[in-house]
């Protein structure tokens, strides 16, 4: 976001805690943005970045958003997701020039009974691990802040986007990341749950959508509703089992994969989105198709491993991502 933010000329601020992988994409575009290196758990540093910024747009990004280690440390996450974010409006409440806010919580939000159908922006939301339910705390806190304190001023909105794949990843118990460590040393990928369909989706794409929603709410909130589904196109729902065959063949050209027959967390077995109202309200649909995602995906890893520029080659992929039409079914 940092990159394409600064591609349109905007003056950034991060706030983030320190990169905890190496490599990281904050190591690879240093420098190119002012940044606080600091916990968002931390009210009183969270407001006075905020204030010392004076934004007029605050996009809250920051989160524990792994699924295995909200199992490892629940109350951590629900403190980062919910507390945290609660941080971020207190503060926002003091800020002169702001014009809008844009939360972005999960696909994991909505109350997921394993039926498969897409989920809708009105579907309850829940969430059974406490990743995903720390996420929709975080959904209701935020309306929360915004019926009761800015009701008459900046519009606030959340975003939920599908499973996010690109590069610059480089966590644990990530999809494409684990992928990569495997690859690199010939070993097959070990999947928990390789039949599990999620909404595969290049991360420019709902970045693309936060900017879009961003956009639309400081031209006409009035008319941009307070909570936005970003999905890929319903072309793109696939298993992880054939992400993995299809990244690891563009990858290294070695596919392969394993079961993991140790004992998992229960995870949802089946998880889409509709994005009609995105298409709707903000003109916004996908502009990959799920091949295309994992090749980008796959090409940026193997340019990193060839120790190219990172920075002009995700500079690149965004302009060639502008440049591209829409999906279309």
């Amino acid at each position: 976001m940092n990159l394409w933010l600064q591609h349109l000329g905007a003056k950034v601020t991060g706030y983030a805690l320190a990169p905890h992988t190496e490599p990281s994409m904050f190591a690879l575009v240093s420098g190119r943005a002012t940044s606080h290196i600091a916990d968002i758990r931390d009210e009183n540093k969270v407001r006075d970045a905020l204030i010392q910024a004076d934004p007029h747009i605050v996009i809250h990004m920051a989160a524990q958003a792994l699924v295995r280690e909200s199992y490892r440390d629940p109350l951590a996450t629900f403190a980062t997701n919910v507390l945290g974010t609660g941080n971020v409006l207190q503060a926002c409440r003091s800020l002169r020039h702001l014009e809008c806010v844009l939360v972005v919580t999960s696909d994991k939000v909505y109350e997921n009974h394993g039926e498969g159908r897409p989920f809708i922006e009105g579907d309850r939301l829940g969430g059974h691990d406490p990743y995903s339910n720390s996420k929709a705390c975080a959904e209701l806190l935020t309306g929360s802040f915004r019926d009761s304190f800015f009701s008459d001023g900046a519009p606030i909105a959340t975003a939920r986007a599908g499973n996010v794949i690109g590069g610059g990843d480089w966590s644990q118990d990530r999809l494409i990341p684990d992928c990569v460590r495997a690859l690199k040393v010939g070993e097959p990928v070990s999947l928990r749950y390789p039949e599990a369909v999620r909404p595969w989706q290049h991360v420019l794409e709902p970045l693309s959508g936060y900017l879009a929603l961003a956009q639309a709410l400081v031209q006409a909130p009035a008319a941009i509703p307070r909570a936005i589904n970003f999905g890929p196109d319903p072309s793109s729902f696939c298993t992880v089992r054939e992400v993995v065959e299809h990244f690891s063949a563009r990858f290294s050209g070695r596919p392969g994969w394993r079961r993991d027959a140790g004992t998992h967390p229960k995870e949802a077995s089946a998880l889409t989105l509709s994005s009609a109202l995105a298409e709707s309200a903000l003109n916004w649909r996908p502009r990959l198709a799920v091949g295309e995602a994992l090749a980008w995906t796959a090409d940026w890893y193997r340019a990193h491993a060839g120790g190219e520029n990172m920075t002009s080659y995700s500079e690149a992929q965004i302009a060639r991502y502008e440049s591209l039409p829409v999906v279309r079914s």
